[in-house]
């Protein structure tokens, strides 16, 4: 929008104007001369890009035009260069103007007179020229205003101009102008971000990620899109717009809490079964409020949470099994070697006497050692089968199933990928790697930070990086890492690290993690490249 008018000496600057035409040998007398215009194609291109702008200052126009009916006033519109696109008005001043050679497609700088378009664009402000202010004589009965209008950035896109008879100027033209210009700026800011907002919402409805629910302030639905419909299992041959969301039992409660009490609800899980599999889904329902602070709309996101439910049921039942393993050996240890010892004593004690029922103690002792070797198996290793794989398809793979989760914990995965080598490897074993570090990454980022995500080369191996922005760890926490039933976590048990270190090691690759207290941890993965 233009500023005030006291930035600018305008008489000062009209004087120095005429004086340049004096010396560039300009008669004022004679017809002003337009040196530079744009060809037809260049006009029709000026024209095609103009076209929201013209259509919006027509609007304001045929308005302004409407409340001075009579009055012979002229309108031109130029581009930031001072080209003319078009005019509107009355016709017998736009017949007049073009036999001057005033034309859309010529341009008008300070070779074609001191004229108030030239010294809009160059000050930067609105200008005004009454009778002799004009250099050439032949416009001395002429009065011509001059606006600006402005892009979003604040750069000048055009200009807005007024010509009428010198009997028929008033200062109130300039403001009146003025005025125009500000609308239209404000109508084309409007507009964008009217269409901003359409494309946004157009977005969230069409996705097939997403199922999105939008209300009224009563409640009554205003857009639901097929998604929505499919997960909440609602007839998809039904239209729901107009109908309550109060009926849809599933998520009723959560719509009336955000619209009647004006609470957000934000991380709802909800199950669905659906042919009997359960399908489990996030739902966020938020308000929206008007500038006064009043409930327009409510907003409701569904999002499937299926796999990512999967995956820490996966990762549930890994640790499961290796904590049973854990307990399983550590007892079987305990309980073999004094079994061992009362074995070997009761042979010796034979050599000596005769015991009696020695054949059935023996024999005891052997079941007891068959029950310990059973404990024992659970602490196995499980099979492992090594192929050629590509490390970046594992680690997508597992960053898709996570990034939903970080989502929602106000995470964002940050990835790199620089170099993708083939590594021998159990793809099943990797990706608990993966999994487990991130896991943790996401566990030290209970406010929010982000994960960057490296994958490169280093020597013969493969890097993995995972750097967070969490709490950190402390020195001592650090070198235990790893140990079995050390962990910080109030519902840990410290096997996580421990398997990942162990599976690492079976690939013959290094782990090296690198922490500092309130500002994040690495974990740097190196796995030996294979052959592709």
């Amino acid at each position: 929008m233009e500023g005030p008018l006291v930035k600018v000496d305008t008489a000062n600057a009209i004087a120095v104007s005429k004086q340049y035409c004096r010396q560039t040998g300009m008669k004022p007398g004679e017809l002003p001369v337009f040196s530079r215009r744009y060809s037809h194609a260049e006009l029709k291109a000026k024209l095609a890009k103009y076209r929201e702008y013209i259509e919006v200052i027509h609007l304001f126009i045929h308005k302004f035009l409407s409340s001075i009916s009579g009055s012979p006033i002229m309108i031109a519109v130029t581009d930031d260069r001072g080209y003319i696109l078009e005019f509107a008005g009355d016709p017998s001043i736009i017949e007049t103007v073009r036999q001057l050679g005033i034309e859309e497609g010529i341009q008008f700088n300070k070779d074609a007179g001191t004229n108030s378009i030239d010294l809009c664009l160059a000050h930067g402000c609105p200008f005004q020229l009454i009778g002799d202010d004009h250099y050439h004589e032949i416009l001395h009965g002429l009065a011509c205003y001059t606006s600006g209008f402005h892009r979003n950035g604040g750069e000048v896109a055009g200009t807005i101009s007024l010509m009428t008879d010198i009997r028929f100027a008033h200062p109130h033209l300039l403001a009146l102008l003025c005025t125009m210009a500000d609308s239209v700026e404000r109508e084309l800011l409007l507009r964008r971000q009217n269409t901003q907002l359409q494309v946004l919402n157009q977005f969230l409805l069409d996705t097939n990620f997403y199922g999105v629910v939008i209300t009224d302030e009563q409640g009554r639905i205003l857009e639901m899109n097929e998604r929505c419909q499919s997960m909440l299992q609602l007839n998809p041959q039904a239209v729901y717009q107009h109908f309550s969301v109060y009926d849809i039992g599933m998520i009723s409660c959560y719509f009336q809490r955000v619209i009647q009490r004006s609470e957000e609800c934000i991380g709802v899980e909800l199950c669905v079964n659906v042919k009997g599999v359960d399908h489990y889904y996030m739902l966020d329902v938020l308000p929206v409020y008007d500038m006064d602070q009043t409930l327009i709309r409510a907003v409701g996101s569904l999002r499937d949470i299926t796999e990512m439910k999967k995956t820490e049921e996966m990762l549930r039942h890994t640790e499961k099994l290796v904590f049973a393993g854990q307990i399983a050996v550590g007892i079987a240890h305990e309980i073999r070697n004094p079994l061992t010892t009362v074995k070997g004593m009761l042979q010796l004690a034979e050599k000596d006497t005769r015991m009696r029922h020695y054949d059935l103690i023996m024999s005891e002792l052997e079941r007891m050692n068959l029950i310990v070797s059973e404990f024992l198996i659970l602490g196995k290793p499980q099979v492992v089968h090594f192929l050629q794989e590509r490390c970046l398809p594992i680690l997508e793979e597992v960053l898709n199933l996570f990034e939903i989760e970080a989502s929602l914990n106000g995470i964002t995965l940050d990835f790199q990928n620089k170099r993708d080598h083939v590594i021998r490897c159990d793809r099943n074993q990797i990706k608990q790697v993966f999994m487990n570090i991130l896991k943790n990454a996401v566990e030290a980022m209970p406010y929010g930070g982000s994960v960057q995500i490296l994958l490169d080369t280093e020597g013969a191996y493969q890097l993995i990086r995972f750097a967070d922005t969490g709490v950190g760890m402390t020195d001592d926490v650090l070198q235990r890492l790893g140990e079995p039933f050390h962990t910080t976590k109030p519902e840990g048990n410290g096997l996580g690290m421990m398997i990942v270190k162990k599976i690492i090691e079976a690939h013959k690759g290094r782990l090296v993690i690198t922490s500092t207290v309130h500002e994040g941890t690495t974990v740097d993965i190196y796995l030996p490249i294979g052959q592709a």
